[in-house]
């Protein structure tokens, strides 16, 4: 015999007071609408947000935590969303990224086991503050879902790119106005970034700056044809009139 449900009444808070480096803020600002894009251009429905709660247990607010960056597939990037509860999701993030600040015990060793309890299918740890010279800083650290073994790490590099599973595209940082952001790379080697907005828009300008330029070019051609045409002909009646006339100057004489 089926039960009914137990209603739990809590509190599910959409914000906490506590900072964050401006750095953090920024490289999540860069990358969350490169996301939103990159899903819109494969024609796939997902969600990219950034530093929203997601709540686990319900009834327990507690259990939560706050992508810098994330993907949930298969649901619609508006209405924008204050909070996520997976009991009342279709679907767990398949991607989060977290940028790590000046707590690396925290960002290294607890929110991995936060990651694994949220079921998210791909987790990047980016430290924009590790060196060449760190010793207990990585600059890149990606953990998956493993089948029977849950979230395990499965890459750790220093390089300036690693390869998103989840995306389906390379995760690629750049120097950009002064500060690292994170980029989206789309060919095998990752060396092809996916334009951003204003990028792509300076790119529509030109191409359409250029197709006008083509455009101006060819009708200059076919006006110069056109004025080549006639002055041939303009060339070829005149001879003729010459030719006419001296064959009535021929007959006259004769």
């Amino acid at each position: 015999m089926a039960t009914a449900r137990r209603h739990v009444y809590a509190r599910y808070p959409e914000s906490d007071s506590m900072g964050e480096h401006e750095l953090q803020r920024l490289i999540a600002e860069f990358l969350r609408p490169l996301l939103e894009r990159w899903f819109a251009a494969r024609s796939e429905v997902a969600h990219a947000g950034a530093d929203q709660f997601f709540y686990w247990v319900e009834g327990d607010p507690t259990q939560r935590i706050a992508p810098d960056v994330y993907v949930v597939p298969r649901v619609a990037q508006t209405p924008p969303v204050a909070s996520w509860k997976l009991w009342e999701m279709s679907a767990r993030p398949s991607f989060a990224l977290e940028v790590v600040g000046q707590d690396i015990d925290k960002d290294y060793n607890d929110n991995p086991v936060l990651y694994a309890q949220l079921g998210v299918q791909e987790l990047v740890l980016f430290d924009p503050h590790a060196t060449s010279r760190s010793r207990r800083r990585l600059r890149w650290q990606v953990f998956r879902r493993v089948k029977g073994r849950g979230l395990v790490r499965v890459e750790v590099s220093n390089g300036d790119r690693v390869r998103s599973k989840s995306l389906g595209c390379w995760l690629r940082e750049v120097e950009h106005r002064g500060h690292p952001v994170l980029r989206l790379a789309t060919d095998d080697e990752g060396e092809t970034l996916f334009a951003t907005e204003a990028e792509a828009e300076r790119a529509a300008k030109e191409a359409e700056r250029a197709a006008k330029e083509a455009e101006r070019a060819a009708k200059e051609e076919a006006l110069a044809a056109v004025a080549e045409a006639l002055a041939t002909r303009e060339r070829a009646e005149a001879e003729n009139a010459r030719l006419r006339a001296e064959l009535a100057a021929l007959r006259a004489k004769g």
